[in-house]
């Protein structure tokens, strides 16, 4: 799984933009990244009116999501996942999951964006490891509002470079949480599955990930 940080706040702190601009400096070092962001704000249009998935929603449907030849955009009536979960089931593959909000999400190392004399969030949160701020305070890992590069080392000096990522043979999500697993426990898990979807009529060579979803009665 790949580690999550998340960008922290008040309200037009900034945040969206040193959030912007350390995942820029990642990417132009080849690391593949995913941003999910939260926001209060409600009835937030994506669709307009007028467009096929507006109707779509309107006719009622809890999800809707559009293929197009250069993106896909998905619409949801399911709020309030945490950030942890939309990583683990979403963007499991990439290399750095990248926050803005969440700041009540625990276990999650946080960034705080601070301007002005606003309180800190250090003093109300859990997981704040580093701040960004236009004054002076003291304390560790503190970087001036336009230090995106040395924000972006480091990111990559805690979370990537030193942080070899093992391939777990086995991912398992319970009511959306990640159960962390055993290396054998994930062993027995997934030959088990693996030797189910081998017993069935499906092209063995094309299989590279096997997902397993169950609903308890």
């Amino acid at each position: 799984m790949p580690p999550i940080i998340t960008f922290i706040g008040w309200h037009n702190c900034g945040k969206t933009t040193l959030a912007g601009q350390v995942v820029q400096h990642l990417k132009e070092r080849g690391y593949t990244i995913a941003v999910i962001k939260s926001t209060k704000e409600t009835g937030l249009v994506l669709d307009r009116e007028g467009t096929d998935t507006f109707s779509y929603r309107q006719a009622g449907a809890d999800a809707v999501t559009l293929i197009a030849p250069d993106q896909m955009v998905m619409t949801t009536n399911t709020p309030q996942k945490r950030l942890t979960t939309l990583a683990h089931r979403f963007f499991a593959d990439v290399d750095l999951v990248v926050g803005e909000g969440f700041k009540e999400e625990r276990q999650v190392a946080k960034i705080e964006v601070s301007r002005g004399d606003s309180e800190l969030l250090r003093d109300r949160v859990t997981g704040v490891i580093a701040i960004a701020t236009d004054r002076r305070i003291s304390g560790d890992y503190i970087f001036r509002l336009n230090e995106s590069r040395e924000i972006a080392d480091f990111i990559e000096k805690r979370f990537l470079a030193s942080n070899v990522q093992v391939r777990e043979q086995a991912v398992l999500l319970v009511n959306g949480n990640r159960i962390v697993m055993k290396e054998f426990v994930q062993e027995a898990l997934a030959g088990t599955v693996k030797g189910f979807v081998e017993s069935l009529k499906v092209n063995q060579e094309e299989i590279r990930e096997i997902e397993l979803r169950i609903k308890k009665p």
